[in-house]
């Protein structure tokens, strides 16, 4: 492995921090966009549940805040409630939409240095060959003679053909995970809305 970093040359080492990066990254989302941290499926309605006679105590609510990301959202309606239960419908929506949009932002993070080493890793692997064919052109004996340094030549050639390759090493397998996690929080996202939306639906009985 060593030996191909070495032909590849210096041009290689940022695709190397690139692809070190981008794997940290792709850990770190798997971790944290879980399914039971961001939108239990029967959260919602054990939240209906328990709100179906009153509004629960505000150590009940601390608790909801503390499960998920969707817990977060409908915390923040039941303590909008129990803050003031005359708050307007819109109020209590304006509430769980600001919430929302912070949790959004929390899943979202990341992403986008992902998407932004997907795009630039073949920017950088072509930069690679650049440099590359420059050593091949060097390796040319001056004022055309025929001959030229064998050994800068096939250094060249090793330089453009390596990074050229591992460029796409990394951009191709960054390119699909932010793809899959893009989808993931999008669709964590439209849970969100739709769950608060219910709630919000749901708690009209108690605002008077």
């Amino acid at each position: 492995m060593f030996s191909i970093i070495q032909a590849a040359g210096w041009p290689i080492w940022p695709l190397i921090a690139s692809s070190v990066l981008a794997l940290a990254i792709v850990i770190d989302r798997f971790l944290s966009l879980k399914t039971n941290k961001v939108a239990p499926p029967r959260l919602l309605e054990e939240v209906l549940s328990v709100t179906r006679t009153a509004i629960p105590a505000p150590d009940v609510v601390a608790q909801l805040e503390q499960n998920s990301a969707l817990g977060e959202v409908l915390a923040s309606g039941l303590r909008a409630i129990n803050a003031d239960p005359r708050c307007t419908e819109d109020d209590l929506r304006a509430t769980m939409e600001s919430t929302g949009r912070i949790v959004a932002h929390r899943l979202e993070q990341r992403l986008s240095a992902l998407g932004t080493i997907a795009s630039a890793a073949p920017l950088m692997g072509l930069f690679g060959t650049v440099v590359g064919m420059i050593e091949i052109f060097g390796s040319q004996a001056p004022g055309g003679a025929s001959g030229g340094n064998p050994a800068q030549l096939a250094h060249g050639i090793s330089i453009a053909l390596y990074n050229t390759a591992f460029g796409l090493i990394v951009a191709i397998p960054s390119l699909i995970f932010w793809r899959y996690f893009r989808g993931q929080v999008d669709a964590y996202l439209l849970t969100l809305e739709l769950s608060a939306e219910h709630l919000a639906r749901h708690l009209k009985v108690f605002r008077k």
